[in-house]
């Protein structure tokens, strides 16, 4: 095995490796590139998206952002899962975010334009659909790799989360690619959070444990996951709970936001506990189970990882479930939305989603237009990006 970074020797690495990723697909490429999203959705000539009221929104609503999550009593839903870039803000960044999402995952399926525009359509209809009141909603269709992933996290075990990130079932977490040492500064650190009375409350809200159960540090490392937040600290820390039973804890850095958000918007201060405020407010099953804390001199939030806690992967659309896919998808965005707005506010604010319809065009032009103009500007930018990490791959 190569060696392995020291803890001083992190950043940059990881900042290599972000590029790497980035690199590898239009879509990963956009995953990657909030800060980037926000300054070409502002520079958009005619830059007109409808104002929406002030609630707090994911901030980074991508498809990969979106999947299913367990709640503290074990029910699974399709939520979102991200909550980084969570501020006070225009509702509107988080539809125009997603269509961009679709429309270069269907452009990278090798979908033909009119089904790009069929998914803007059905996007609308799934998000206003989250508005209706609760009798009138009925049942909307699951796509089937919505059903697939739901049922898929349903049935998960700790075994199967364990063989997944550890690649193996005993008591410890494998130095790699994907996990590095920590110090011994940092080490003292974890065992100390461990050790609150605030984690020992996060970790027991599972039903099937009780609030004076032995919890144990079993192992820890510095965690290399994400895209967009590599180079920042992030740890995952095996717990022992009782006798034979484990968790695993994720414990990672909060940073400033780069979305937009509202300027007269009332928000915490310290980024961690925004972060976990727009959970609670968005995604109630995550929230419930994340918590804010300081570590080392910076905010971080951690939370417990649950067999049943997936990422939504999507490679490829095809042709017949393109339409509901973005139709669901919106859905989920749209009760998160909705929760935050009494019924009057909600109305109104469908109802602007609509206007800005020319030519009986189904597609209000400031979602068509914002979507034309950021996939030219994302093309372009993601093969700049290419060209400048092949470059410097060649002088290396």
């Amino acid at each position: 095995m190569p060696r392995l970074p020291a803890p001083d020797e992190r950043r940059q690495i990881l900042l290599d490796r972000r590029d790497e990723k980035m690199a590898r697909s239009p879509h990963a490429y956009v995953r990657g590139n909030t800060a980037q999203y926000y300054e070409w959705l502002q520079a958009q000539p005619g830059h007109s998206l409808p104002e929406g009221p002030p609630i707090w929104i994911c901030g980074d609503c991508h498809m990969g952002n979106l999947g299913p999550l367990a709640s503290a009593d074990g029910s699974v839903q399709l939520q979102i899962r991200d909550f980084d870039q969570s501020v006070i803000g225009n509702p509107a960044h988080d539809l125009v975010r997603l269509a961009l999402s679709l429309a270069v995952a269907a452009r990278g399926s090798s979908l033909p334009g009119v089904v790009t525009a069929s998914m803007l359509q059905h996007m609308l209809k799934g998000y206003a659909f989250a508005f209706l009141p609760q009798e009138l909603q009925g049942s909307l269709p699951r796509p089937a790799a919505v059903s697939t992933a739901l049922r898929g996290a349903e049935q998960r075990s700790w075994k199967e989360l364990a063989e997944e990130r550890f690649l193996e079932t005993r008591p410890i977490i494998p130095m790699g690619r994907n996990f590095w040492p920590i110090s011994k500064k940092e080490r003292k650190a974890i065992r100390e959070l461990c050790e609150s009375s605030a984690l020992r409350s996060l970790v027991t809200r599972l039903k099937s444990r009780g609030k004076k159960v032995k919890l144990e540090v079993i192992d820890a490392a510095y965690w290399v996951k994400g895209c967009s937040s590599l180079g920042f600290l992030r740890y995952a820390v095996l717990l022992g709970i009782g006798d034979g039973e484990y968790c695993l804890i994720d414990i990672k850095e909060a940073v400033q936001a780069t979305s937009v958000r509202y300027a007269d918007a009332s928000m915490p201060r310290d980024n961690a506990k925004r972060v976990v405020t727009g959970a609670r407010h968005l995604s109630p099953a995550l929230g419930e189970r994340t918590m804010p804390q300081r570590f080392l001199g910076r905010g971080i939030f951690v939370r417990e990882l649950l067999p049943q806690d997936l990422k939504l992967e999507i490679d490829e659309l095809s042709v017949e479930d393109a339409a509901s896919t973005a139709s669901y998808l919106a859905y989920v965005v749209g009760c998160a939305h909705a929760r935050q707005m009494d019924w009057s506010t909600g109305v109104h604010w469908v109802r602007q989603l609509q206007e800005g319809r020319e030519g009986g065009s189904a597609i209000p032009s400031w979602l068509w237009n914002s979507v034309l103009q950021l996939i030219a500007r994302h093309e372009t930018g993601y093969l700049e990006h290419c060209r400048n990490y092949a470059l410097r791959q060649q002088s290396h």
